[in-house]
């Protein structure tokens, strides 16, 4: 064993607070593994709490795995040493399941990876006693997991406080048992009605390429697989979810995160989290301070997540409360029409020097089509507010190839902008002091289970001329810096949200080709035009369509039309509204 690794290892377990590390003694083992870098697993909430819970369980061993860069990924290579956990330094082929976060497409090549770093036979259908078991979950699962389904035995569908620990039992009854691997997971998909096992359904086609039809190979296996929620069943002992795990090694430092509610209401078209994780859930504010308050007990740092930090009832006293104790918190993206005269006075104390709102579209009509339910003048008195409180940077997002978008609307962006530079200059120029305007502009990517799920990703040359557009205009104005993302990478994660399992192959294309995309895409027999770009039919069967999330395909087709015709409809009203089927 290379003793470079293992000191890294140590290393890094020594700056960490509330690792947990566990004598195997017998038990089941786990090995979670994020399929990026440490620093961004351990800034991963979902990841922290998943690997919460499995340690909770005094049957159980987990621990944690990460893609290796920099100095450790040399000494693994000049090494030829399989990859390690974290805590025991143990070969990933060791552990009885492997068990994959996902939370974005753009890591899937990193999982396979992170098999063959593994010495795990990349395949599913090529494994056999005593390699591990190969499992994944996470949001991008119950979206759509078919581009994975050549490489994982299994998946496990929806939120992991509802259906983790019933896993974990039926599992570890297989283990101890003497069942071949395609009994376990058949096993597995019998007794649980939140597990997919691809390997026992089968996709037929019609000449054009088209899913004809999605059945399982057998009878006691579900035709739809359910997707858990925390909201309907499922508990643990923790009520609100936050890091167990503080390192200075993340991107968020020494903060711990806690989540204040889950999902959105909203009902933007285009965004998967205002859909899958539904219904929205806020914590109850007094579960949110009771937290709050043991946590500011073991650190000072805080970083408050939800979809929308405005939105949450309570959010002034719970921000009050974390400077009254002598701490400090950041917030992730705030609405302009919730954003309130206190939290952006917190904000100020606890020395967050940025503030960031997402109109999405520049113009009136296409926040229509997205049903964005916010105008011109909440965003610019949003702006009046933010820069009467003080001289934040302003970061705004927008998207780029919306479905219906004109140059008209692109136009709008820059015209936004400039009002909004206006309002910040004529707020700010009595203090002497004007903040920076920073525009985030990235191409939509359709995503299943949403209203936009039909559509295709805008051609990349029309989305790179957009955003030259955006840039040279820009530029000329003083203050205001803009980012964009790549479309070769919009075009890949569209690829991989969109496929079916037939990208499989350009996926491991590309990983032989070291993560050469252009050439893969090149080489491939599988055309990836056909899932990117071309728009799919309201009455075609999807490849993400056995998930079953309880929202009625009607709805998100009327929600389509609706956008076709740009025209807004009501946000959620939990328990109040059956549109959508879930409530």
């Amino acid at each position: 064993m290379p003793r470079d690794i293992v000191s890294i290892y140590r290393t890094r377990l020594a700056r960490e607070k509330g690792a947990v590390k566990k004598d195997w003694g017998g038990k089941p083992s786990v090995a979670l593994t994020y399929p990026n870098y440490y620093r961004l697993g351990m800034s991963n909430l979902g990841f922290q709490v998943v690997y919460s819970i499995l340690n909770q369980r005094p049957d159980v061993v987990a621990e944690r795995v990460f893609l290796p860069e920099g100095q450790e990924m040399s000494f693994y290579l000049r090494s030829g040493k399989s990859l390690m956990s974290l805590e025991s330094q143990t070969p990933l082929q060791k552990f009885d399941l492997v068990a994959f976060s996902l939370s974005f497409e753009n890591d899937y090549p990193n999982i396979l990876k992170i098999l063959e770093m593994g010495k795990i036979p990349l395949h599913s259908d090529e494994r056999s006693f005593p390699c591990p078991l190969i499992m994944a979950g996470g949001v991008t699962t119950f979206l759509n997991p078919e581009p994975l389904a050549a490489f994982i035995d299994f998946f496990l569908m929806g939120e992991a406080e509802a259906n983790l620990n019933e896993f974990i039992d039926h599992l570890s009854d297989f283990i101890s048992s003497n069942l071949e691997r395609n009994e376990i997971a058949k096993s597995l998909a019998t007794n649980m009605a939140t597990l997919y096992v691809p390997s026992l359904y089968e996709p037929e086609y019609h000449k054009d390429g088209t899913l004809k039809s999605f059945l399982p190979r057998e009878s006691k296996v579900p035709e739809k697989i359910k997707v858990a929620c925390s909201a309907t069943g499922g508990s643990t002992e923790q009520k609100v979810p936050l890091s167990t795990i503080t390192t200075p090694d993340t991107e968020f430092g020494n903060k711990i995160l806690i989540e204040l509610g889950r999902g959105c209401g909203h009902s933007c078209r285009f965004c998967a989290a205002g859909y899958v994780y539904r219904p929205p859930r806020v914590h109850p504010e007094s579960d949110l301070l009771t937290a709050t308050e043991k946590t500011l007990k073991q650190c000072k740092q805080m970083g408050l997540l939800s979809a929308v930090v405005s939105d949450i009832p309570g959010i002034e006293n719970l921000s009050s409360l974390i400077l009254k104790h002598g701490g400090r918190f950041s917030v992730s993206s705030l609405r302009a029409d919730t954003l309130s005269r206190g939290l952006l006075d917190n904000l100020k104390k606890a020395g967050q020097k940025t503030v960031a709102i997402a109109p999405e579209a520049g113009s009136e009509r296409l926040r229509r089509v997205i049903n964005k339910h916010l105008t011109r003048k909440q965003i610019t008195d949003a702006v009046t507010l933010i820069s009467k409180t003080s001289d934040f940077t302003i970061r705004l997002y927008f998207l780029i190839g919306l479905p219906t978008e004109t140059r008209n609307d692109v136009s709008e962006i820059i015209a936004l902008v400039k009002v909004i530079k206006h309002n910040m200059v004529k707020v700010s120029a009595p203090r002497g002091r004007i903040g920076q305007i920073k525009l985030s502009v990235n191409c939509f990517v359709p995503k299943p289970s949403t209203p936009f799920q039909w559509f295709a990703l805008e051609q990349t040359s029309s989305l790179k001329e957009k955003q030259k557009l955006l840039k040279k205009t820009l530029a000329k104005e003083g203050g205001v810096k803009v980012n964009s993302d790549l479309s070769k990478w919009a075009y890949v994660q569209t690829l991989l949200a969109m496929g079916d399992r037939r990208v499989a192959s350009i996926l491991l294309m590309a990983h032989k080709f070291d993560g050469d995309w252009k050439k893969a895409l090149r080489f491939s027999d599988v055309n990836p035009d056909f899932f990117v770009y071309r728009p799919k039919g309201l009455d075609e069967v999807l490849p993400w369509d056995f998930i079953d999330h309880g929202i009625l395909k009607g709805h998100l087709i009327k929600e389509y039309e609706l956008a076709l015709k740009g025209e807004e409809s009501d946000i959620c009203h939990v328990g109040k509204c059956y549109r959508c089927g879930v409530c």
